[in-house]
C-alpha cells in the first residue's frame, strides 16, 4: 500500500478522519486535504523519467510515459475533490468504517474520470450518504451514476422536481399527462423519459401505476374508525403536507401516474438537488379531485 501523508487530517471530524483512512485503506489513495501533488511537482518527475533515453523508438515510450503520469495526475485530482466535497456532507453519527472496501473500491474506480464539478458534487453526496448509513447506496447505483452524462442527471433531477413521498418517505414522481404544459414547460418529454428508464433509473408505462397500499394517519382525532381512517392517505411535497382520502366505496389505491422510481432511482434521488415546481400543487389537486379524491384542508 501507498505510503500516506494525513497533512492536517487530525484537524478533521472523526468521522471524515476514519473516512479518509479507510479510503486509503481500499485503494491506495494518497491524500491529505490540500492536495498531494501540484502540476508542477508531477511534470518534474515525468521529466526524470522521459530522461532516460534518446532514441526513436523511445520516443514513442516516453510519451506514452508522459500521457500515463498525466491521466493518473488527473484521476487523482478527481479522486481528492471528491473526498473534499463529501467531508462537509458527513455527519457526527456517520459509520465509514462500516462501508465495505469493496464498495468504496469500485466507488472511485468509477468517479475518478469523473472532472466536472457539478458531477463531483452528485458523486459526493454518494460518498457522504453511504458513510453516513453504509448501505445506503448499492454498486448497481454506483454504476448508472458513472454511466450517466451530465444532462441525464439534470434530466433526472428535473423529474425529481414532480415527486411527492409517501409511504415510508419514498419519492413517487406524479406524471399523469406529459402532452400538459406543467411537465411541457419544466422539461419533461417521453423521450427524456425514455431514456432514463433505458439507463435503469425508471420504469414508465403510459397506462399508469397505481398504489395499493396507503398509510394511516399517525393519529385520527376525529372520532372516524380505523375501517373509515385507512383509506387517508398522507402526502408531502417539498414541505407542503397534503393529506387525501380515497372514496370509501373503491379500492384503495392511488393512481402515481407513468413513471415510477427503481431501486436506484430511489436512492439516487435522495441526494439529486431537485426543487419544487412551481403551480405543480395546485394542478395535483385538480387531478386528484378528477379521480374523486378527497383533499383535506
Amino acid at each position: 500500500m501507498t505510503n500516506i501523508n494525513l497533512g492536517n487530517v487530525g484537524e478533521l471530524s472523526k468521522p471524515a478522519t476514519v473516512l479518509i483512512e479507510k479510503v486509503a485503506n481500499a485503494v491506495g489513495v494518497l491524500y491529505e486535504p490540500r492536495r498531494i501533488k501540484e502540476r508542477a511537482k508531477a511534470e518534474a518527475e515525468a521529466q526524470e523519467i522521459l530522461a532516460l533515453s534518446d532514441t526513436k523508438v523511445d520516443e514513442i515510450k516516453r510519451r506514452a510515459v508522459q500521457r500515463f503520469v498525466y491521466e493518473e495526475l488527473r484521476k487523482q485530482n478527481n479522486m481528492e475533490s471528491i473526498m473534499e466535497k463529501a467531508i462537509p456532507a458527513l455527519n457526527e453519527e456517520a459509520k465509514p468504517g462500516d462501508v465495505e472496501d469493496d464498495w468504496i473500491a469500485n466507488f472511485f474506480d468509477k468517479c475518478r474520470l469523473i472532472s466536472d464539478e457539478q458531477m463531483q458534487a452528485l458523486w459526493a453526496k454518494i460518498l457522504a450518504g453511504e458513510a453516513n448509513g453504509p448501505g445506503g447506496f448499492s454498486k448497481k447505483t454506483v454504476n448508472i451514476v458513472a454511466s450517466l452524462d451530465k444532462s441525464d442527471a439534470e434530466a433526472f433531477t428535473t423529474l425529481c422536481g414532480f415527486a411527492i413521498k409517501i409511504l415510508q418517505g419514498l419519492p413517487f414522481p406524479l406524471i399523469y399527462d406529459i402532452r400538459h404544459s406543467i411537465y411541457k414547460e419544466n422539461g419533461i418529454s417521453f423521450f427524456g423519459l425514455s431514456n432514463l428508464e433505458s439507463i435503469g433509473l425508471i420504469r414508465y408505462d403510459n397506462a399508469g401505476f397505481a398504489k395499493t397500499t396507503v398509510l394511516l394517519m399517525p393519529s385520527d382525532t376525529t372520532g372516524r374508525t380505523t375501517e373509515e381512517a385507512m383509506h387517508q392517505v398522507p402526502t408531502r411535497y417539498y414541505g407542503q403536507s397534503i393529506v387525501l382520502e380515497l372514496p370509501q366505496d373503491a379500492d384503495p389505491a392511488l393512481r402515481i401516474g407513468t413513471v415510477m422510481l427503481t431501486e436506484p432511482g430511489e436512492q439516487l434521488a435522495s441526494v439529486c438537488d431537485a426543487h419544487a415546481v412551481a403551480g405543480f400543487v395546485d394542478y395535483l389537486k385538480g387531478k386528484w379531485k378528477e379521480f374523486g379524491y378527497k383533499i383535506e384542508p
